[in-house]
């Protein structure tokens, strides 16, 4: 058998961890739609009005973009471009290649390039080699991170195992052949990076509610399980409500927040979500990103869709045994009436700590104790007036520098005052926990 041959071969394996929509429990109609999905291997990403994609390079407004990503094959081959397209950026990439594989030569890896208005980030994982170029400032370590996350996301939707069978079999493969339909799950990545401090910070951000009724979603998770389900998910508004892990996981691999927070784009990038009950294969890197897991997502409050309940299984056959948990889910919430108490939970304002002239803070606790098995955690102020549109993102990129420069080894802080225009930035680290405002 020949690389070429070997290669399809692992397409078509890839392709057969197809994901399909359940409008109703009918099982010929699960067939159908797993057929109907067989190209793409997951749901149909939103329409975008303006698709950036399209965009013609080289031209000012194109490079005046805060930042660039690019994904390239060892051989050169373009596999996604945030702005433009692959193909129009087949030379620039090969340029890319060429440095990287120049370096390379002398035993060396590139990592970065700085010039005074731009900084370009190397990466290479495995056959795959990540390049961020950004306007903005960052640190290069922040720049680094976010690649890897891109990198984690195309896991999360092929695993690292059949990424890496492809490209020994085949160097030259286009893997845009496997992720046809996934840029807007790329680009709603890179859009959340830019605006979710989760990322920066590694943590989730949790909905503020009673202990009680916490309490009381998680222990109807707990009962509602099935052999081989390994979490249970509640999410609402994109933030956190509980995960249940099932006594059948290892006490020492856990859910990382990296994880979570790619789940939570892959289903938040994708509209067909929102219609009814999906069935969907998804890698978790961090977990193990060798192997896929299968996951249920059915959203709990139609048509406002913004509870999500998330059941992740290793049976790839326990679509109906899913469907059976969240239906007990439902019946237990609905005799609490819960989705009602869940639709009132909001976020505060920076004025409800009672300090005045505060206008937005974010605080992570560090040092928890393992016995606690909690996921990195953080919380946030609402961003309100006058933070919202370009002044959000403006206060966030002046996060991002505080972030840097209180975690930097050289020299270690653990107070900065900063004044800027607009306003006085304090960050504080301590033993226990790390404060920005």
């Amino acid at each position: 058998m020949d690389s070429s041959t070997e290669a399809d071969d692992s397409l078509q394996e890839c392709k057969e961890n197809v994901s399909y929509r359940v409008g109703e429990i009918v099982q010929k109609q699960v067939e159908e739609q797993s057929g109907q999905q067989a190209d793409r291997g997951f749901p149909s990403p939103s329409p975008s009005p303006f698709c950036n994609h399209e965009e013609e390079v080289m031209t000012d407004s194109w490079r005046g973009h805060r930042k660039h990503v690019f994904v390239l094959s060892e051989a050169g081959k373009p596999i996604y471009s945030r702005y433009g397209n692959e193909e129009a950026l087949s030379t620039t990439m090969g340029v890319m290649m060429a440095l990287v594989s120049f370096v390379q030569s002398g035993d060396d890896n590139i990592r970065s390039i700085h010039s005074d208005d731009h900084t370009v980030v190397f990466m290479q994982q495995g056959p795959l080699v990540l390049v961020l170029v950004s306007n903005n400032k960052q640190s290069e370590q922040q720049l680094q991170s976010e690649l890897l996350y891109v990198h984690y996301q195309i896991v999360s939707m092929l695993t690292q195992a059949s990424i890496n069978r492809i490209f020994e079999q085949k160097k030259n493969y286009d893997l845009r052949r496997l992720l046809a339909g996934s840029e807007r799950i790329l680009d709603g990545l890179l859009d959340l990076i830019d605006k979710d401090p989760s990322f920066l910070l590694s943590a989730v951000q949790c909905v503020p509610m009673s202990p009680s009724l916490r309490d009381s979603i998680n222990q109807t998770l707990q009962r509602a399980t099935t052999p081989n389900l390994v979490f249970s998910i509640l999410i609402v508004n994109n933030q956190l409500i509980t995960i249940v892990q099932e006594r059948m996981v290892l006490e020492d691999a856990r859910l990382k927040p990296t994880d979570l927070l790619l789940v939570l784009n892959f289903i938040m990038s994708s509209s067909a979500f929102h219609g009814g009950e999906i069935w969907t294969p998804i890698c978790l890197p961090l977990f193990n990103a060798d192997c896929y897991f299968y996951a249920y997502v059915a959203f709990m409050d139609p048509p406002d869709c913004t509870v999500c309940l998330l059941l992740i299984t290793t049976d790839r056959n326990a679509f109906f045994a899913a469907a059976e948990c969240k239906r007990k889910i439902e019946e237990s919430f609905r005799a609490q009436k819960v989705l009602d108490v869940i639709a009132r939970a909001q976020p505060y304002h920076a004025s409800h700590v009672g300090v005045s002239d505060l206008r937005h803070f974010m605080y992570m606790p560090f040092n928890i104790p393992d016995k606690h098995h909690q996921l990195p955690q953080f919380t946030s102020s609402l961003m309100a007036e006058p933070y919202v549109g370009l002044e959000r993102t403006r206060l966030l990129d002046l996060y991002r520098n505080m972030h840097s420069r209180i975690h930097s080894t050289t020299p270690p802080l653990k107070i900065i005052y900063h004044v800027s225009q607009k306003e006085v930035l304090l960050a504080w680290l301590c033993h226990q926990i790390t404060a920005l405002d």
